[in-house]
């Protein structure tokens, strides 16, 4: 037992002279590390003054998805007649689902090819976006990318494999870093949209043109089927109106026809009696399909949510600098470390080879 208290006093007062030992030959070493010090605050200062500012665009909305409700009865009447009016939109855009919609491949580059106005000329998020970046000028050595154009509104299926890779690091860049979407308060049903860039009014532009981009494809899906019933139902009144108005005139052809007929001549009253039926059924026919039609477009008000933007980014945005002072004090620490630990490494191999 007084044996193992002895090898453990040595090894706690071998650990100490083992430190003391480092200690002094690190603090003999102090102008290399100081030297490694005022350099990595030099290429910290320098860092900070390449470094473009960051401005963050912040836009929050709120969405208001107005279900069924009183509709309930009449919709579930229409169904036990075999009319479907399109009620339930279903959920496939609700909670994360939206989220992710905002962050989707398709949204984000149809927001890039969407028109701003820049110095007077209209172009594309998308050509703005490759300014700010300077990718022109690292095309010019390039004739595959020198030609290559982004007009605004531009069919996506008309583009090249050129087109789609460029969009595509466009894409990758504005997901990893610039994009953020997600409620940040889980209790409330706001949710907001950050994009960050080197260039506030790409920052705005950006965020505003995707929140549009979403809120009509969503607005869009969610009441096609509605829409598409509300249409059906319009198009078949019309045609019923059609044949309707047809029918009421036929009836006064075939009364005209017939006047001062013989009584005894029935049979040539068989038009007009065939034509009054026809009044009589198109009638009760376009009378239900008015209900319905008016029925249908209630429900297609109720089905089309409302996207109702809260927050809209303001100029001037928040602005996020890399400090000279952070930049010296990173860098000097940074370097600092790095000439230590290679110095210790430096060491250690040294007296391995002895």
């Amino acid at each position: 037992m007084n044996e193992q208290n002895t090898n453990d006093e040595i090894s706690l007062k071998e650990l100490i002279e083992k430190g003391r030992e480092w200690f002094s030959y690190l603090f003999s070493q102090w102008k290399i590390i100081v030297l490694a010090g005022i350099i990595g605050a030099a290429l910290g200062l320098a860092y900070s003054f390449s470094k473009k500012p960051v401005y963050t665009a912040t836009l929050s909305f709120a969405l208001e998805d107005e279900k069924s409700g009183g509709l309930g009865g009449a919709l579930g009447l229409a169904s036990s007649f075999g009319i479907d009016l399109g009620g339930g939109g279903g959920s496939i855009f609700t909670g994360s689902n939206l989220t992710e919609l905002f962050k989707s491949r398709a949204m984000v580059e149809q927001t890039l090819l969407s028109p701003v106005v820049i110095d007077g000329k209209i172009i594309s998020l998308a050509e703005m976006y490759i300014q700010n970046n300077g990718w022109r000028d690292q095309w010019n050595d390039k004739p595959k990318f020198k030609s290559i154009q982004f007009l605004p509104d531009t069919k996506r299926n008309s583009f090249t494999r050129v087109h789609d890779s460029i969009l595509g690091v466009m894409y990758q860049n504005l997901s990893q870093s610039g994009l953020v979407v997600g409620q940040k308060d889980k209790k409330t049903a706001i949710i907001s949209i950050d994009v960050a860039s080197t260039n506030e009014l790409f920052s705005k532009y950006f965020t505003e043109s995707l929140v549009k981009e979403v809120s009509d494809f969503y607005v869009t899906t969610k009441s096609k089927k509605a829409r598409e019933n509300m249409d059906i139902l319009e198009r078949q009144t019309d045609s019923i109106r059609r044949e309707l108005n047809g029918a009421i005139t036929g009836v006064a052809v075939a009364n005209d026809n017939t006047f001062n007929l013989n009584p005894a001549l029935n049979v040539r009253r068989a038009p007009s009696a065939r034509r009054q039926v026809d009044v009589q059924a198109n009638t009760a026919i376009l009378t239900e399909l008015v209900k319905q039609t008016e029925l249908a477009k209630v429900t297609l008000r109720k089905e089309t949510p409302l996207i109702q933007v809260i927050d809209r980014p303001i100029l001037p945005l928040a602005k996020e600098n890399f400090g000279k002072a952070k930049g010296i004090v990173m860098g000097s620490f940074l370097v600092g470390f790095l000439m230590v630990l290679w110095l210790i490494v430096r060491r250690i191999l040294k007296q391995l080879t002895m």
